[in-house]
Order: structure tokens, then C-alpha cells, then sequence
């Protein structure tokens, strides 16, 4: 798994954080606001849930690179 990760470009992965991490960009992201959500204890639904993991996994994936870049095998 971690050779999957680290053969994906960075430029496909800054891509994906921007447009599916931070979409819908108007009137406020969904990342943000089901974050909120979260932090105030008021993400209860099912779908709002999914929500969340589907646009937080562009962020996940990037922190993920960022592991196997600086602390993969050396």
C-alpha cells in the first residue's frame, strides 16, 4: 500500500484537496462546516458522517504522502 501512495504525484493530490476536499467553495466548504459540526457535537446524521469522510480523504491521503515521503523505508 505504501508503494501506491508514494508513486502518486503530489500534483494529483494538491488537485484532489482543492476540488474535492473543498468543494462546494461557496457560501463555506463542507469540509468545514461538517467539521464544525463535529466539534460542536450536532454530526449525528448517517449522511452528513459519510460526508465528512468523503471530503476529508483527499486531506487524509495528502498527510498519508507526507508519512511515507519523510518517515517511509530509507
Amino acid at each position: 500500500m505504501t508503494g501506491l501512495i508514494a508513486d502518486m504525484p503530489w500534483s494529483m493530490i494538491i488537485i484532489l484537496c482543492l476540488t474535492l476536499g473543498l468543494a462546494p467553495f461557496a457560501p463555506q466548504p463542507h469540509i468545514v462546516e461538517k467539521l464544525r459540526m463535529f466539534f460542536s457535537g450536532t454530526l449525528h446524521r448517517p449522511l452528513d458522517i459519510v460526508d465528512l469522510c468523503f471530503h476529508a480523504l483527499p486531506f487524509l491521503l495528502a498527510l498519508a504522502k507526507l508519512g511515507v515521503t519523510f518517515f517511509g523505508k530509507q
